[in-house]
């Protein structure tokens, strides 16, 4: 079950997303898809169909969820990216944060700061957190997931390089793209549609392919993951966990469009400009 995040004027509401065709993964103005409007926020109710009906390509796609607390993002997990950034995989895994203002969804813009020359992206899955995580071990860790969405992880590499920490570097306004919508496991055997441990992960640039990798590569698994962050501090509803990038980084400049995409959820894209 795909639930979005949309827009029909100043009201931010919640859907089902219905009737896309197998192989449709970007949202479009020839959309054939459609919203099962929902009542209240899925992430504290239990999903109740309004009964209203919308085509996908008449709504304002935002991002799928605002965390109320935090996004937690992971360095390094996979072996060939922590090689092109010039070394091994870190025994233990790369913790660093992202404040919920540097979320944004589809379409909106990639603001590129004025204090970098060098700004790459990082597609990657992510993971929304539907309950308070706490010392959790992998198991009751795996419980705790709401669904899975697509995020690229914006990253100011020339102050990544320069800065003792990676704050500046991975925290400015929207440096967070997430979308088009999380993708929500009904049932474990609903599950085998979308297996995080094993989906391809891929960025285009102007529609040219420049990144591709699988989860399965993935040094620490989503349920290791968040076991281990929630050892470090307690994860609470809403709360998104980015679990890496495969290899395949570069840079992005103003003019471009970015897309970022996880098979079996979908896609989404941003300009990128510099004001």
């Amino acid at each position: 079950m795909k639930i979005a995040r949309f827009s029909t004027g100043d009201e931010l509401r919640y859907g089902i997303v219905d009737g896309l065709p197998a192989d449709e993964t970007t949202p479009s103005g020839e959309s054939t898809g459609r919203l099962l409007v929902l009542k209240g926020d899925p992430l504290y109710t239990v999903p109740e169909a309004t009964g209203e009906v919308l085509p996908l390509a008449d709504v304002r796609l935002v991002s799928p969820v605002i965390p109320r607390s935090k996004v937690v993002g992971i360095g390094k997990n996979y072996v060939a990216h922590a090689a092109e950034m010039g070394g091994e995989a870190p025994a233990e895994p790369v913790v660093f944060l992202k404040p919920n203002t540097a979320v944004i969804g589809p379409d909106a813009p990639i603001v590129l700061p004025a204090w970098s020359t060098e700004v790459h992206y990082e597609a990657e899955l992510a993971v929304v957190i539907k309950s308070v995580v706490k010392d959790a071990g992998p198991a009751d860790a795996a419980a705790a997931v709401l669904g899975y969405t697509v995020a690229n992880d914006v990253s100011a590499r020339d102050c990544q390089r320069d800065d003792e920490t990676w704050t500046r570097a991975k925290a400015f306004d929207t440096s967070c793209p997430l979308g088009p919508w999380i993708e929500v496991p009904e049932t474990a055997a609903a599950q085998a549609g979308f297996d995080p441990a094993d989906a391809v992960v891929r960025a285009r640039i102007d529609g040219r392919v420049v990144q591709e990798g699988r989860t399965a590569d993935m040094i620490r698994s989503v349920p290791e993951l968040i076991s281990y962050v929630s050892h470090v501090f307690t994860l609470l509803p809403g709360d998104v966990v980015l679990t890496g990038t495969p290899a395949g980084v570069g840079e992005i400049r103003a003019g471009q469009r970015v897309q970022v995409e996880v098979e079996g959820i979908g896609a989404f894209s941003n300009p990128v400009v510099r004001r």
